[in-house]
C-alpha cells in the first residue's frame, strides 16, 4: 500500500512493521498454544499509539487516514492476526463515537484509549446469542428513568471484552420498534452491575480476547447517550462500513504472509534435482497467490477512495471485507500446499494462517451478508 501513502505515512507503517517484526513475532507460536495474552507487547503497541490512530489531534490522538490506518494493521497482521483485531477492536468502538458523539462524547472516549485515563481498551458490544448476522433481533434492553437509563442484558463474542475499561453498547430503548428502537451508549467497565463471562478458546486469533459481556441493571447517565435515541443501528452500520476494509487490510495481511512463506520455502526446497519454485505447477499456484493478494489489497484501497468521496461506500466495503477474507483463506490453503507434509505442522506458521484466516470470514458481517449487500445494491 505505500505507493499511495504520504512519506510520513510510510514512516508510521514501517514502524508498525519493525514493531510486528522485533517484539510481537518471537512471541506469537507460544501465545498461541498457551491461549495467554502478551500484555507487554499490547503495552508497547498502545504507548506507540496503535490504538489512537484515528483520533484526531485535537482530542490527543494521532489522527491518521484509514490509507495508514489500513496498512498498519496489514503490517501487524502479517505477524499475528489475532494482536492485530485486538488493536483493531478499539478503533472499531471509536468510530460511532467520533461519528455521532458530542465533543465532551469523543474526549472522554479518547481519553481511554490514548492513556490518558483508561488502558488503550475498548470494545464494541452489537453481537448476542440470538442476534449475530441479524444484528436487530437484540434483546439488551435500556429503559429511562429520570436522567438515566438501565441497561440489562448479555453480548457474546465481543473482542476485548475482559480487557476493555470503557464500551459501546447498542440497546433497545422501544422494544416495538424493531431496529428504529436501538440506541447507542457508552459505559464504562467500573460500572456497577457489569461483568464479564464466558472467555472463548478460540480456532485462531489466539491473542485476541474474546467473551461475553454482561449488564445487570447498569446505571448510565443520559449523557452517555450516543445521538439520538432510536439511531443506534443506523450508528451500528455506519460503523460496520467503515470497519470492512479494515478487516480487509488484516485479511491482506494473512495472505500476504502466505505468499511471502511459501515462495520462501518453496526456493530453498529441492525435488527433482531443483527448487520447487523452478516447478511450474508450483510457480503458477505462487503467481495465483500474488495476483489474488494484490488485489485484495486494490479492492481496500477502491472502499477507502470511495469513503473518501462522501459517496455511500457500503457496496465497496463489502467486497473488500468479502474479497480479501475469502483470498487470505484461499492463501493460506495454498501455501500448506506448498509446504506439504511441513505446511500441516505446527513447527511452521502455515497452519496457524489459516485457523486466523477463517474468522475473517465470519465476524464484521459474514460473507454472506457481505453477499447479501453487494447484490442489495443491484437490484437498486
Amino acid at each position: 500500500m505505500g505507493y499511495i501513502l504520504e512519506e510520513e505515512q510510510q514512516l508510521l507503517v514501517n514502524l508498525a512493521k519493525d514493531f510486528a517484526e522485533q517484539k510481537l513475532k518471537p512471541v506469537v507460536a507460544e501465545c498461541d498454544r498457551t491461549g495467554k495474552l502478551p500484555m507487554d507487547v499490547y503495552q508497547e503497541a498502545i504507548d506507540l499509539g496503535f490504538a489512537a490512530l484515528e483520533i484526531p489531534d485535537g482530542y490527543g490522538g494521532n489522527e491518521q487516514s484509514y490509507y495508514a490506518v489500513a496498512a498498519v494493521y496489514e503490517e501487524l497482521a502479517k505477524v499475528d492476526a489475532g494482536f492485530a483485531t485486538g488493536i483493531a477492536a478499539s478503533g472499531l468502538a471509536l468510530k460511532p463515537v467520533l461519528m455521532n458523539g458530542t465533543d465532551e462524547q469523543k474526549q472522554y472516549f479518547a481519553d481511554y484509549l490514548t492513556g490518558a485515563k483508561g488502558n488503550g481498551f475498548a470494545a464494541f458490544c452489537l453481537t448476542e446469542p440470538d442476534a449475530g448476522s441479524d444484528a436487530g433481533n437484540g434483546s439488551t434492553v435500556a429503559v429511562k428513568d429520570g436522567d438515566e437509563y438501565v441497561l440489562n442484558g448479555t453480548k457474546c463474542f465481543i473482542t476485548n471484552a475482559s480487557l476493555a475499561q470503557i464500551f459501546v453498547v447498542f440497546a433497545l430503548t422501544d422494544k416495538y420498534k424493531g431496529t428504529r428502537g436501538i440506541s447507542a451508549f457508552i459505559v464504562e467497565r467500573d460500572r456497577e452491575g457489569v461483568s464479564i463471562g464466558k472467555k472463548e478458546d478460540k480456532m485462531g486469533i489466539r491473542l485476541s480476547d474474546t467473551a461475553d459481556v454482561r449488564f445487570d441493571n447498569v446505571r448510565i447517565p443520559a449523557s452517555h447517550l450516543l445521538g439520538k435515541e432510536g439511531r443506534g443501528f443506523i450508528y451500528a452500520m455506519q460503523t460496520l462500513d467503515l470497519a470492512r476494509p479494515m478487516v480487509g487490510a488484516m485479511a491482506v495481511g494473512i495472505a500476504q504472509r502466505a505468499l511471502d512463506e511459501a515462495v520462501a520455502y518453496a526456493k530453498q526446497r529441492v525435488t527433482f534435482g531443483k527448487p520447487i519454485f523452478q516447478h511450474q505447477a508450483l510457480n503458477f499456484k505462487l503467481a495465483d497467490m500474488d495476483i489474488k493478494t494484490e488485489m485484495a489489497r486494490a479492492g481496500v484501497i477502491n472502499a477507502l477512495n470511495v469513503y473518501y468521496t462522501g459517496k455511500n461506500f457500503s457496496r465497496e466495503a463489502a467486497i473488500a471485507k468479502c474479497y480479501a477474507a475469502d483470498i487470505a483463506v484461499e492463501c493460506a490453503l495454498d501455501a500448506i500446499q506448498v509446504l506439504g507434509g511441513y505446511g500441516y505442522s505446527r513447527d511452521f506458521p502455515v497452519e496457524k494462517l489459516l485457523r486466523d484466516a477463517k474468522i475473517m470470514q465470519i465476524y464484521e458481517g459474514t460473507n454472506e451478508i457481505q453477499r447479501l449487500v453487494v447484490g442489495g445494491q443491484l437490484g437498486r
